[in-house]
């Protein structure tokens, strides 16, 4: 009997996993920090131009889309034994099946990243002038770094 109440409060916890978006590329995940594998988002405060040459809130539009395609969903992962170097899971997620990771690079709000995985969708919205691809954007690694050398000054 004690066997088939934990087995039921282990599949329970698992329904009701408390899910938040960090930014465009991360969940966390009853408290656990997940990085969505083999893409690469604008950063929170990160802005982006429009063909117009018009600042925009690409970081803030990445986070947004992505809670959005999780809000009332379960969400799961299928993660790589290792943690980052920030330890974080690194994971690719679904909702409602459908790849995060995937969606993310085939709306234009991130971009493939240390991976051929998810290059094709990438081509694709930028072909279609998708999310960053509307104008001008850097690279959300190079964002970091140079944001990183601007608060050492």
């Amino acid at each position: 009997m004690k066997r088939f109440v934990l087995i039921f409060f282990m599949l329970a916890q698992t329904a009701t996993a408390s899910v938040k978006v960090v930014d465009g590329d991360s969940l966390e995940i009853d408290g656990q920090r997940i990085r969505l594998d083999g893409i690469d988002a604008p950063e929170f405060l990160q802005t982006c131009e429009n063909k117009h040459n018009q600042s925009y809130n690409c970081g803030q539009d990445a986070k947004a889309y992505l809670q959005n395609l999780i809000t009332n969903n379960k969400v799961e992962c299928n993660c790589l034994p290792q943690t980052d170097k920030y330890n974080r899971k690194v994971c690719e997620c679904f909702s409602n099946e459908i790849s995060l990771n995937r969606k993310m690079v085939a709306v234009g709000l991130a971009r493939a990243y240390r991976s051929e995985l998810y290059i094709k969708d990438e081509q694709l919205a930028a072909a279609n002038h998708r999310g960053i691809w509307r104008g001008r954007h850097m690279r959300p690694a190079l964002y970091r770094i140079l944001h990183r050398a601007e608060r050492r000054k």
